[in-house]
């Protein structure tokens, strides 16, 4: 405490003494000491703060303490209370983000999985359906053999018997079977070998 801050409370203390002096020089009535009714304002108005106080600092200053203590309490306890909330929660969206993560690759691991198995589905269908083709084309080729085989075999009889009808009817006389029959098998045997 410096030496000018502890002579400003006499200083206070001086100028009030002398203010009522200087007020009643000035012409403040209010403020002359010298009649009795000012004296006893003054008197009165010491004894009321002294009470106000006492009141204030016996009962008034403890409830604001009291006061201020709980209400720092109840913010602290709530401060605490959110500090351990945050806590759970950033625990939470780790959890959450963690869960996420693995649901998202187990669930790339089924798609992943079910397109491999509809490949090979597919691909096992479509072997099937393959062979099953290549069989039915095979069957047909067979059949198709078959019949130019017995279209081959049936070939010179009937052009046997169509260039017969064809010579009777251009000549008017039968012509000879023998003779027709070796024509035919003369001209067909280039096609048929």
């Amino acid at each position: 405490m410096s030496a000018v801050q502890r002579y400003v409370p006499a200083l206070l203390l001086a100028a009030l003494c002398a203010a009522p002096g200087a007020a009643h020089a000035a012409g403040m009535p209010q403020l002359d000491f010298s009649t009795p009714l000012t004296i006893a304002q003054v008197v009165w108005g010491a004894i009321i703060f002294a009470l106000l106080y006492i009141l204030v600092s016996r009962w008034g200053l403890p409830q604001v303490e009291t006061v201020l203590a709980h209400r720092a309490s109840v913010i602290a306890s709530d401060l605490d209370a959110a500090r351990s909330a945050k806590v759970e929660s950033d625990a939470a969206v780790r959890e959450l983000t963690e869960a996420t993560a693995k649901a998202r690759s187990e669930a790339q691991l089924a798609v992943n999985a079910a397109m491999d198995e509809a490949k090979r589905a597919a691909e096992a269908k479509t072997a099937a359906v393959n062979a099953r083709l290549d069989e039915q084309l095979r069957s047909a080729e067979t059949q198709i053999a078959q019949a130019r085989a017995t279209a081959m075999a049936a070939l010179p009889e009937v052009a046997t018997d169509a260039a017969t009808a064809l010579i009777a009817r251009l000549t008017g006389r039968a012509a000879d079977p023998a003779a027709v029959s070796a024509e035919v098998a003369r001209h067909l045997a280039p096609a048929q070998g």
